[in-house]
């Protein structure tokens, strides 16, 4: 059998490989899968049973049922004035095939995706898979991980089409200020760029407010919000997601998606219907609670040699720096995992500005996260005798 070129050297990533090394041993202290340990609600779950019931068990529309985009429309609005309309919605399997479904209709061969880095790196493989070339945009500790406006500049070119970027974020759990997305927009602006903003934790935000990159004055018909139920509803196995953009994009990301997918499970769609309706104050109390772990794992982190925490903002990780302990980050996940059997992953498999930090996901109980902290400790201070 021969397999598509293009593929031949694919090979599981870091990431996968600790996941993987993480599972294989109960033992293990696991803040490496961002997933919140919560279990879906019940009566989120009793609202696609009774879907079922009543007959949503056929096809869906490929968009997704209008009153689920509705409810997604009402959810951005509410919450953060971002306002919509079901046209400019589609319902997705996950979160991911939003960016899937946006760099098919994007993207000819070659043209640029700017990414802001540390980020999400499956964003790499998708680029590549749709015949885009990824054009690496790193940014410091310093910037809070947010890159600068004159940063961006540069790394403009004829070529470039697409900037991804992502707040609250994935690893890194900065938010970005309203003030840092509109110099950002101005240069989007400027070079007719189209803006995927990954904003799935967009309920998770602990300093100042989550701000949708589509209210910033001129981005609304240049942006495409990616959101979804995974992390907000503790929804992950559901695997349902939403895009917000131009009703032009979104309506060619259906008919692509429609030779796909062919649309989303229904009684799924009910569910999310129902929890994005009435789910508000549950979203409140589940961040208070995220809120309280980073913070104890903050505090901990900073009183450990070598490695330095900046304060909480947003999402449930925390990045710490680890270049005090003498390790790079591989060494220093690999090592950890083996000897402390606590799981965290390497910031270098985020970007190679990553490099340097490891990422922690704070998706435990406070019981489970002060077992890995001694454990960390003790490790941390083992690379000091």
């Amino acid at each position: 059998m021969k397999f598509a070129e293009r593929y031949a050297g694919l090979q599981p990533s870091g990431m996968l490989k600790i996941f993987q090394a993480a599972a294989a041993d109960p033992d293990m202290v696991n803040l490496g899968e961002g997933e919140p340990d919560f279990d879906t609600e019940h009566d989120i779950i009793d609202a696609a049973a009774k879907a079922a019931k009543e007959g949503y068990t056929h096809y869906g529309p490929i968009m997704g049922f209008e009153d689920v985009r509705r409810s997604v429309c009402g959810y951005w609005d509410r919450r953060y004035g971002l306002k919509s309309s079901p046209d400019e919605v589609m319902i997705m399997a996950g979160g991911v095939q939003s960016v899937h479904l946006a760099l098919q209709a994007l993207l000819d061969p070659g043209d640029e995706v700017i990414t802001a880095e540390p980020c999400f790196t499956p964003y790499f493989e998708q680029i590549y898979q749709h015949r885009g070339t990824a054009v690496h945009l790193p940014t410091t500790e310093e910037a809070g991980f947010v890159p600068t406006a004159e940063a961006l500049e540069r790394a403009v070119t004829p070529k470039s089409k697409v900037l991804m970027i992502c707040s609250p974020s994935n690893p890194t759990g900065r938010v970005m200020t309203r003030r840092q997305m509109e110099d950002i927009a101005a240069v989007a602006e400027r070079h007719d760029l189209t803006v995927l903003s990954d904003e799935i934790y967009d309920s998770l935000v602990y300093k100042g407010r989550h701000v949708p990159f589509a209210t910033i004055p001129g981005m609304k018909e240049r942006t495409l919000t990616m959101g979804g139920l995974s992390k907000s509803h503790c929804m992950t196995g559901w695997r349902i997601g939403y895009a917000i953009g131009p009703a032009p994009l979104v309506r060619l990301m259906a008919l692509i998606g429609a030779n796909q997918t062919y649309g989303v499970n229904v009684p799924t769609q009910m569910a999310s219907k129902y929890a994005l309706d009435n789910h508000d104050r549950k979203l409140e109390e589940r961040a208070g609670i995220f809120r309280q772990r980073l913070g104890y794992v903050a505090e901990r982190l900073n009183a450990m040699p070598g490695v330095r925490c900046s304060e909480p903002e947003g999402a449930f990780y925390l990045f710490p720096d680890i270049r005090g302990t003498g390790l790079t980050s591989e060494e220093f996940a690999w090592r950890l995992l083996e000897k402390g059997k606590v799981a965290t992953l390497p910031g270098s498999a985020f970007g190679a500005c990553g490099e340097g930090y490891v990422r922690l996901a704070c998706t435990r109980s406070l019981e489970v996260l002060a077992e890995g902290m001694d454990r960390m400790e003790a490790f941390v201070k083992s690379l000091k005798g």
